[in-house]
């Protein structure tokens, strides 16, 4: 009788701590954050995938055997570029920029400098920006005079999402993956204090986790 006591004292201790560390797993990311973050989600893993290949398979039909410079503007472009490049069937070669603008809070700075530099002119070559999201598009109109400076043969905009109810600038976009409402978004590329970029979907935070942050 007391062997029997043993055993089921021991298995409830395991089976508590098992469903302790899950629980601490479900609810906690690698910084401290609950991922218990999401309010609502705007584009699903699958609306993503499938608006991606078809944008590549656009960009493809234009350019033919023309080799693209495709410029990805860091951090939140990563992703997309990733992807996007898989159904490019030009021969494409990559470069990074990285600019300033947003830090960690959820509205644009409207400060913009360059933090990293193309490794490669651009001098005479097809070069498409892949963006993550264009929202008031300050940040892109910098850009767009930098680069055209630089005399490339052409140069054109590539975004996942296009945040057009909040622009400050008019842009010319050439492709674009979604129409996106004018809310705070987060997730595929997009972070919330460098967080969530690595979320297949794109969703809306609950407003308790940023709302003292918004303007």
């Amino acid at each position: 009788m007391i062997y029997i006591l043993r055993l089921l004292t021991n298995f409830l201790r395991t089976a508590t701590l098992i469903f302790f560390c899950r629980s601490s797993s479900i609810e906690k990311t690698s910084g401290g954050e609950n991922v218990d973050i999401v309010e609502s989600i705007v584009l699903s893993e699958e609306q993503i995938q499938t608006r991606v290949q078809e944008l590549g398979q656009a960009i493809s039909q234009d350019y033919g055997d023309e080799c693209i410079t495709l410029l990805c503007i860091l951090k939140g472009g990563l992703m997309f570029l990733c992807d996007l490049a898989k159904h490019i069937t030009s021969p494409v070669v990559y470069d990074f920029m990285s600019v300033s603008s947003y830090g960690d809070a959820t509205q644009s700075s409207g400060v913009v400098r360059i933090t990293k530099d193309l490794e490669e002119s651009i001098e005479g070559k097809h070069v498409i920006i892949v963006e993550d999201i264009i929202d008031t598009g300050l940040t892109l109109s910098y850009l767009l005079n930098n680069l055209h400076s630089r005399n490339p043969a052409s140069l054109r905009i590539c975004t996942l999402l296009n945040k057009e109810a909040h622009r400050k600038v008019e842009i010319a976009v050439d492709y674009v993956g979604f129409d996106v409402p004018n809310e705070f978004l987060v997730g595929y590329g997009l972070d919330f204090k460098q967080l969530y970029r690595n979320i297949p979907y794109v969703f809306v935070p609950k407003p308790e986790y940023y709302q003292d942050q918004v303007d």
